[in-house]
């Protein structure tokens, strides 16, 4: 199975993936463990602070029910670090050669970063048609999609970057999404304060969200 089928099947069914800054690893299990609750089994850690990586080993030891992604993959050193420490996929902002070939290199799914049409039709090329549509609003948000859908029929993306549970259901409704990833799902001041009963209501909302097409 190619890394894009790979990461296909790992979504499929998936509406929402919580994209999570996990400032200290000792939150790392009970965060887990309440996103489950709430219906969600897929979560992407960012390596945006230094508990990143022991928060993805010991959501991957154990969180079984658990799918844990590392996010903001930018650097070939950070793929084979995520790749030891049982990161089930890997999420990029962006797709340098360079990166993809590391990802390829660990047998890792990947969900590579694209924000311009030239950059996701190079993903196109190299076979891979499920993409991170990022920085999402930023970058034109539903009417880029929907201009993209057009002339990129095969692809389908996972906006992220600027989804909220205001706009996430409108991003669902397009025929192009197949998912969208947020943070709204784990506010700061829930995980400071670990108030999982909080996360849990909130997986539970985003579970709720429809994929349609539009």
């Amino acid at each position: 199975m190619t890394e894009c089928a790979a990461m296909s099947a790992l979504l499929e069914g998936v509406t929402v993936v919580p994209v999570v800054v996990v400032q200290d690893a000792g939150q790392a299990v009970p965060l887990a463990q309440a996103l489950v609750r709430g219906g969600i089994r897929v979560v992407e850690v960012t390596l945006r602070s230094g508990a990143a990586m022991e928060a993805i080993e010991r959501i991957a030891a154990e969180v079984p029910d658990m799918q844990v992604g590392a996010g903001t993959v930018t650097t070939v050193g950070q793929v084979q670090a995520v790749a030891r420490v049982g990161a089930s996929f890997v999420v990029t902002p962006g797709s340098p050669f360079s990166l993809l070939d590391a990802v390829a290199d660990s047998g890792l799914p990947v969900l590579p970063g694209a924000g311009t049409v030239t950059e996701m039709m190079r993903l196109r090329d190299l076979g891979i048609t499920l993409q991170k549509f990022f920085p999402a609003e930023a970058s034109g948000g539903r009417a880029f999609l929907r201009a993209v859908s057009g002339p990129l029929p095969e692809l389908r993306f996972c906006p992220t970057g600027g989804i909220s549970a205001d706009n996430a259901s409108g991003y669902l409704g397009l025929g192009n999404v197949a998912c969208v990833g947020g943070s709204w799902l784990t506010p700061k001041d829930a995980l400071a304060s670990g108030d999982w009963t909080r996360i849990e209501r909130l997986a539970q909302e985003a579970t709720g969200l429809a994929v349609g097409v539009a």
